[in-house]
């Protein structure tokens, strides 16, 4: 499976939040942070986003929401490398290898 990840205007379209009040929510540890893609470009992993709305249709609280978030983050340094999938804070997280150049894509 292709890693994908999500521009800006895709991520709001997809939650339903205004600009302001999604970094609102990064602020506050209840979104996952964006990922840098250049010097003025930013995006998320898509299944970051997955996860955090398939925690928000299972109506979880702040607190479970910023231990997803955590996790997530934490992921992030070894995303890619292979090793032992998991789940992270209820959310499906598995490890793949490495996609090569042309399986990377980016969506929005």
């Amino acid at each position: 499976m292709p890693t994908c990840v999500l521009r800006l205007r895709t991520v709001l379209e997809r939650t339903g939040y205004s600009r302001s009040g999604l970094y609102a929510r990064i602020a506050a540890g209840l979104f996952p942070r964006p990922i840098p893609l250049g010097a003025r470009a930013a995006a998320w992993p898509e299944h970051e986003i997955d996860a955090v709305i398939a925690a928000l249709i299972r109506t979880i609280g702040d607190d479970d929401l910023r231990t997803l978030v955590d996790g997530l983050h934490s992921r992030r340094s070894t995303f890619g490398l292979g090793g032992d999938s998991g789940v992270v804070g209820g959310a499906a997280v598995a490890s793949s290898p490495t996609p090569k150049p042309h399986a990377l894509r980016r969506a929005g």
